[in-house]
């Protein structure tokens, strides 16, 4: 176990001026730089790993073992190796210390990989593969951003570290969640929200509106250090500055935590203490929240094996540390361990107060009292984490820019060197002050994409004209909403695996990264088991609309003022999804249903929608035929009664052609609008 948590000593073979040569140079020890370095060692490439820290695996080791995955047929090449090892530790019987393997329900003895998994098992596994193909592994090698980059023109000769050490190489490849090779050698990036309005998005920038999920203010709690009273000052953690308008810009950032590892285990479990700067004011609005009636549990507690687990954030007030890392990105080494340490304290501070504090519902606090630490994780650590997840840092702007447009399929992304499919997912970023005078949460947007989708081996190499021997597998060329689907591990030991070879073959053809040969890479990518391509699959509860009988217009192809929020979270529904109001702007939004009739005549038409007890009870729903307008009102709370997807909303005689329509509003709603498709079936 020792050798599990220290780096390899190595003997460097140096060149005349200093610098250890290899093919590769790899900087980031997370698992997207660990497969990176791999494959480059599989392919025949001296190759070394470089990581600033002292732990191998990133995220994937320091905590979040459970597998934001999406469709997992779009995992392929060494990230699906790695799932599958992980599988074959825990087919052990052995390996399972503190419960039975056949007890634990994400086990499934047919399944070829498993995706959840504790901590230091995902580091051994990665140790192992990198051991395998014999990777030269150095920790605590911290690039020396100021001056530690040395350039021919564009083109990187060699990187120093703090150490001192050099290492030069052919091909570099940054792997890090902050992005600081690619900063240091000058390619650009950007950081915070853009605009829906710069790649022409429907979910970036500023996110008022959707604000519907989970991870909010339910309750209404005040804003002010003396409730009632603007002039006391607001309570920590809500940002006194404006926000701009939904959909603008800013430079805010989603929110950091620490995916801890805790146990209910008492044999495994070390207790939460009361860190030594623990200030009462940091927790006020979990406090206030609580006693405004909001009695969840604010943590996301996912069972790992072994009693363990991978807690995240949830609710109103959790373990993001929302507003605090606005600096992160680009700060220094110094500022980033003052922002690291202030999320580590507030961590702390709130387990222990969810544990003790007596303004905590007592309820709360005896469901939370069971859990602790995993004595047995992060050894090193004090049992926290050895990586704070940086959900969201520099992200490099290239040539391509990954955008919801390539999430949603909606153009036809080039170059494909992976796939992702999970949610565009974006945490919150900021508190506020309603017009209302609460707080409320800002930013978190999670809306599926509707499918796999391709990433561009152009977002992953910089813009032609700067760095020719850089690759970027982790701060990828994306928009902030985009990046909220790719920023998952498993698409960044994809995009790792596919940088390297892409590396591999620049140094074979002796060419620049951004001139390698496609079809060549595809070959290669394709021969090691990556997958590329792979048709969407349909939902559950999907139906299929070219399958259904009569004319059938489905939310895709309405024509809308709003209803942007796309759901495939009740069925059955129609097509790949449904769209709804998200419950705001009252009157301003609209769908359009528009058919295109084959001939004149009498047709039943028929509202699809899925009920659920957050819907509205008032819907308004206007038939246009050709005799006049009839307007209904639909109560979506209610389950349809054909097929518990359709409502008969009567038969009207139709002309031939696009003249009759139904139209569907959130005038008068008093829940979610939900709109999904309309039928026209030919009555004889």
């Amino acid at each position: 176990m020792a050798r599990l948590f220290s780096c390899v000593a190595i003997l460097l073979a140096t060149s005349a001026g200093g610098a250890a040569e290899y093919d590769i140079v790899v900087y980031g020890g997370t698992a997207s730089g660990a497969v990176a370095a791999i494959q480059a060692a599989r392919m025949g490439k001296s190759v070394v790993l470089l990581e600033p820290g002292q732990h191998i695996g990133g995220l994937t080791s320091g905590g979040l073992g459970w597998t934001d995955s999406g469709d997992k047929r779009a995992i392929g090449g060494i990230s699906r190796e790695f799932y599958q090892r992980v599988k074959k530790y825990y087919d052990d019987p052995n390996v399972w210390l503190h419960e039975k393997r056949d007890n634990y329900k994400f086990y499934r003895p047919d399944d070829d990989a498993m995706w959840t998994f504790e901590p230091k098992v995902a580091e051994k596994i990665l140790r192992n593969m990198l051991d395998e193909v014999k990777v030269k592994i150095h920790c605590g090698q911290r690039l020396d951003r100021a001056k530690g980059v040395k350039l021919d023109g564009r083109r990187i000769v060699a990187i120093t570290m703090e150490s001192g050490q050099s290492y030069s190489g052919q091909m570099f490849i940054d792997a890090t969640y902050e992005g600081d090779l690619m900063a240091a050698a000058g390619v650009r990036y950007t950081v915070g929200r853009e605009s829906n309005k710069q790649y022409g998005e429907t979910l970036n920038g500023v996110a008022r509106k959707w604000n519907t999920h989970l991870h909010r203010f339910v309750v209404n709690v005040d804003p002010y250090v003396k409730p009632g009273d603007p002039r006391s000052g607001l309570v920590f953690g809500i940002d006194p500055n404006p926000l701009p308008a939904d959909g603008e810009a800013d430079q805010r950032v989603q929110a950091y935590c620490f995916r801890m590892c805790m146990t209910d285990v008492p044999a495994n479990r070390v207790p939460f203490e009361k860190p030594a700067d623990y200030d009462e004011k940091k927790y006020e609005l979990l406090f206030r929240n609580f006693e405004a009636g909001d009695l969840r549990i604010p943590l996301k507690i996912d069972r790992m094996p072994n009693g363990k687990t991978d807690t995240n954030n949830n609710c109103a007030v959790s373990t993001d540390f929302i507003g605090q890392n606005y600096a992160y990105p680009e700060a220094s080494y110094a500022e980033r361990e003052k922002i690291i340490a202030a999320h580590l304290s507030y961590q702390k501070g709130l387990m222990w107060s969810l544990q003790n504090h007596p303004r905590v519902p007592e309820k709360i606090r005896t469901q939370l009292a069971k859990w602790g630490l995993a004595k047995d994780e992060f050894t090193d650590t004090g049992h926290w984490p050895h990586q704070l997840y940086i959900r969201e840092a520099r992200r490099m702007v290239s040539d391509y820019v990954i955008t919801e447009r390539d999430c949603r399929r909606q153009r036809d992304t080039p170059q494909s060197v992976g796939m992702g499919s999970y949610n565009m997912d974006s945490h919150n970023c900021t508190r506020y002050v309603t017009p209302a005078g609460f707080v409320q949460n800002e930013g978190d947007v999670q809306v599926s994409p509707g499918g796999p989708y391709r990433i561009s081996y152009k977002a992953i190499v910089p813009k032609a004209g700067e760095c020719p021997n850089l690759l970027v597998p982790v701060c990828v060329s994306s928009s902030h909403i985009a990046y909220g689907s790719i920023r998952m591990e498993p698409v960044f030991m994809i995009l790792g695996q596919s940088a390297a070879t892409a590396a591999c073959l620049a140094i074979d053809d002796k060419v620049d990264v951004q001139s390698v040969n496609y079809e060549k890479l595809r070959k290669r990518l394709l021969a090691d088991k990556q997958v590329l391509e792979l048709a969407a699959a349909p939902a559950p509860g999907a139906v299929d609309p070219k399958k259904l009988p009569g004319i059938v217009v489905d939310d895709a192809d309405a024509e809308r003022t709003g209803f942007d929020t796309v759901s495939t979270s009740v069925g059955p529904f129609v097509g790949s999804g449904y769209r709804h109001d998200s419950n705001t702007n009252r009157g301003q939004q609209s769908a359009r249903f528009v058919p295109d009739l084959p001939a004149a005549g009498r047709y039943e038409v028929r509202l699809a929608y899925t009920a659920h007890p957050n819907r509205a009870t008032r819907v308004s729903v206007q038939v246009t035929y050709a005799g006049g307008n009839k307007t209904l009102t639909i109560n979506q709370q209610k389950k349809p009664p054909v097929e518990g997807l359709w409502i008969s909303l009567g038969t009207f005689e139709f002309d031939k052609g696009t003249r009759g329509c139904v139209t569907i509003t959130n005038d008068g709603a008093d829940g979610f609008v939900v709109i999904d498709a309309v039928q026209w079936l030919p009555v004889k």
